[in-house]
């Protein structure tokens, strides 16, 4: 997730910050991470693109959870308690791919997740954060107005499909599509955490977004998800996300394509909520 904060001081980590982190060899790049991770050693090298409250609370935090049914990579301090050294922070590497096409799969590493962390309390920093996602959210859930948004394609179609849910809330991952890893004999590992206090049929439903928007999903998917709490509302408001963080992301293609890549999905999402 970009932010003002992100820095570097060059496209791959110096063997100087690859020392610093206690680690050595030749950082190799990874797949997926925007191109902007590299594994030197037992540890993952990535520009440094989180506010630094978020990224103390993942390293003080994430280590303390407890359970097996996921892996966890968290960030790691220099020997002199840096969690940042020269723009690059380090994380601890983790074993296995991503496998295009198993929503499914993603969603059941999500469930376990959820239920790993599910008696954190609440970190300020999600309060506080402005980044494109965190509009995107606030807008979904009614935190700030749809009204500067009406002319983005679709947008008014799925805001007036609003009503309440009464899911509680919790912290959720909101981007883990592209961010579960497998591995034969491992439990499946859970990177790159997008942090939002929500409820967790919430991170079901933006999963099943980008799987039908992006990733050549049909709606057959749905039918794997059984009697996902409030299917259509979570679907409105995972679309209603996207769709306004593209545009404060300065999404390139433009509201025309917008409007024809979303427009099925939208149109099913209309058919499954209830209401107006």
């Amino acid at each position: 997730m970009p932010s003002p904060t992100s820095s570097s001081s060059g496209d791959r980590p110096s063997h100087d910050v690859i020392a610093a982190f206690g680690s050595d060899g030749e950082p190799v790049p990874l797949a997926g991470g925007r191109g902007l991770a590299w594994r030197a050693g037992d540890l993952v090298f990535k520009s440094f693109d989180l506010a630094k409250d978020e990224l103390a609370w993942q390293a003080d935090v994430l280590p303390t959870v407890k359970g097996s049914d996921v892996r966890l990579s968290f960030p790691q301090r220099s020997p002199g308690g840096d969690l940042v050294v020269d723009g690059w922070t380090a994380w601890s590497f983790l074993p296995g791919e991503h496998v295009a096409g198993r929503w499914l799969d993603v969603i059941a590493a999500g469930d376990r997740f959820h239920r790993a962390i599910a008696r954190l309390p609440r970190p300020p920093f999600v309060a506080t954060r402005t980044d494109p996602w965190a509009i995107g959210d606030r807008v979904a859930w009614g935190e700030l107005p749809t009204e500067p948004y009406r002319d983005v394609p679709h947008i008014t179609r799925l805001a007036d499909r609003l009503l309440p849910v009464v899911a509680p809330s919790q912290l959720i991952h909101g981007d883990l599509t592209g961010n579960v890893l497998v591995a034969d004999g491992l439990a499946p590992a859970v990177i790159d955490l997008s942090l939002y206090w929500r409820p967790t049929a919430f991170a079901t439903a933006i999963v099943l977004a980008d799987a039908l928007v992006w990733e050549g999903a049909d709606e057959t998917l749905l039918a794997g998800v059984g009697g996902a709490d409030d299917v259509g509302q979570m679907l409105v408001r995972a679309l209603i996300y996207r769709l306004i963080a593209a545009i404060e992301g300065g999404f390139e293609e433009g509201s025309a394509a917008i409007d024809r890549r979303y427009g099925p999905t939208v149109d099913l999402a209309i058919r499954l909520s209830r209401g107006r």
